[in-house]
C-alpha cells in the first residue's frame, strides 16, 4: 500500500531553522513531481513549492529566499529546508505526489501524507 510520511516538524524559535522530511513507501518519489503544501489553523492549505522529475523548482513568494525543497533519490526522500522561520510559519506541512508538471508546478496531486506539525515562537 502506498504511503507517503513526513518527518522532521518540532517546535522552534523564530529565526530558527528546520527541515522536513518526506519518505515513500511503496512510491518512488522521483517517479512523481513532488510538492509541499501548509496549513494554518483556521486559514485554507497553502502550496509552499514543488519539485519536478527533472529537479526544478518552484516556490511560494511567501517564502522565497527562506525555503528549499530539494530529493534524494538513493534514500527516496524529498526535503524542505526552512530557514530564518517566523511565527506565520506555523502550520501542518503535508508533501504530496502528483502527476502533472506544467508552468514550473506541480498538480494533478494523488498521494499524501499525514503531515508534520510546525511550530514557531517567539
Amino acid at each position: 500500500q502506498i504511503h507517503i510520511v513526513e518527518s522532521g516538524g518540532g517546535s522552534v524559535q523564530a529565526g530558527g531553522s528546520l527541515r522536513l522530511s518526506c519518505v515513500g513507501s511503496e512510491l518512488t518519489i522521483s517517479n512523481y513531481c513532488m510538492g509541499w503544501f501548509r496549513q494554518a489553523p483556521g486559514k485554507e492549505r497553502e502550496e509552499v513549492g514543488s519539485i519536478g522529475t527533472g529537479g526544478s523548482t518552484s516556490i511560494a513568494d511567501s517564502v522565497k529566499g527562506r525555503f528549499t525543497i530539494s530529493r534524494d533519490h538513493s534514500k527516496n526522500t524529498l526535503y524542505l529546508q526552512m530557514n530564518n522561520l517566523t511565527l506565520d510559519d506555523t502550520a501542518t506541512y503535508y508533501c504530496a505526489a502528483g502527476v502533472a508538471w506544467s508552468r514550473s508546478r506541480c498538480s494533478q496531486y494523488k498521494f499524501w501524507g499525514q503531515g508534520t506539525q510546525v511550530v514557531v515562537s517567539s
